[in-house]
């Protein structure tokens, strides 16, 4: 019994020994970190950024249901990120501050993306004379932004031109 414990064990350390170890942190490390890839297949702000620049480049040729889908993606994976971000960031509350605070900023870029996504969204459904489904959109980014930012005061310009509100921002001349 002791003796196959033994070649067992052997068998195991020579195989970590001698095999390459692509789990091990290094020089190879990022083509394991598909999420974390700008551009096709990653998971965070950038994939959002994608998403938008395809529903841009439909509106620039005039296809409003290809840049609806688009910029409903954009919206699903910013508000996802948004929230797993912040789960993430309130876990490690009082345990590591690092993780938090990167968590902090990935969340506020996810906002101020999501933000961009429901003003598009907003504009499309202006241009198809859907605005009350632009409504909700715009006071969502009001809600998100405040109308001190650039992004609250388009909302908020948006609902007075679409008459849902009377008195214009004065702050924001």
């Amino acid at each position: 019994m002791r003796f196959r414990f033994s070649l067992a064990a052997f068998a195991v350390v020579t195989c970590l020994v001698l095999s390459p170890l692509p789990f091990v942190a290094g020089e190879n490390s990022n083509e394991y970190r598909v999420l974390a890839k700008k551009g096709r297949g990653g998971y965070n702000v950038s994939a959002v950024q994608e998403f938008l620049d395809k529903g841009d480049a439909a509106i620039s040729r005039g296809n409003l249901v290809a840049a609806r889908k688009h910029y409903d993606k954009a919206r699903d994976v910013a508000k996802q990120l948004l929230s797993f971000y912040r789960d993430l960031g309130g876990a490690f509350r009082g345990l590591d501050a690092r993780i938090p605070r990167e968590m902090d900023t990935k969340g506020r870029e996810a906002l101020v993306l999501l933000a961009k996504v429901n003003l598009r969204l907003a504009a499309v459904f202006r241009r198809q004379n859907q605005p009350e489904i632009a409504v909700p959109l715009l006071v969502e980014v009001l809600r998100l932004m405040t109308p001190a930012k650039e992004e609250g005061q388009k909302a908020y310009q948006s609902l007075v031109e679409l008459g849902f509100v009377e008195t214009p921002y004065a702050g924001s001349r």
